[in-house]
């Protein structure tokens, strides 16, 4: 047993002089170490978390000013849209105006055209009627006078002499020509 007894005074006196142990007291060393962590740590990553933040902050207002920019131009083009699509209207109601009244003036014209011509074949039809008319007056006229002369030229010999014949013969002739 004399073997255990020194071995037992060196133990504390060799704790004591080697390096790290274990403090279960966790109050004392937790709040020290941390105490040391975080102003380290707020130190080292200040630059690289701050760098990594102000780079992404000014990606951030970057997209949001080309944002607003290609907002404020599609405003501007649909603001042109709209004009250009008031101005469309505006023609469309012009042209349907326009060929409104286009249409009713060809109408019209189609209509007075209609009448002039109506008069004017009416006007071809009394006077082809009167014409013909004409015509078949004078036909008639030059029938009877066959008529009257053939039935003269018949009673004639019997009712006049020859001299007298031949002289209303001609005269009657001479009427007719």
């Amino acid at each position: 047993m004399p073997i255990v007894a020194p071995i037992t005074m060196a133990t504390p006196l060799l704790l004591a002089t080697e390096g790290f142990g274990i403090d279960l007291d966790i109050l004392n060393d937790n709040l020290v170490n941390l105490a040391i962590l975080i102003p380290i740590l707020v130190w080292f990553l200040k630059g690289f978390l701050g760098g990594i933040l102000s780079r992404r902050r000014e990606a951030i207002l970057q997209d949001l000013n080309e944002a607003e920019s290609r907002f404020a131009e599609a405003t501007a083009q649909f603001e042109k849209a709209q004009a250009e699509l008031a101005a469309a209207r505006e023609t469309a109601q012009t042209i349907l105006r326009d060929g409104q009244a286009r249409a009713d003036a060809i109408r019209a014209e189609g209509e007075q055209r209609t009448i002039a011509e109506m008069a004017r074949l009416q006007e071809e039809a009394k006077a082809d009627t009167d014409s013909e008319a004409r015509r078949i007056s004078n036909e008639l006229r030059r029938s009877t006078a066959e008529q009257a002369i053939a039935l003269a030229l018949q009673d004639l010999p019997k009712a006049l002499p020859p001299k007298k014949q031949a002289k209303l013969l001609a005269a009657t002739i001479n009427s007719l020509g």
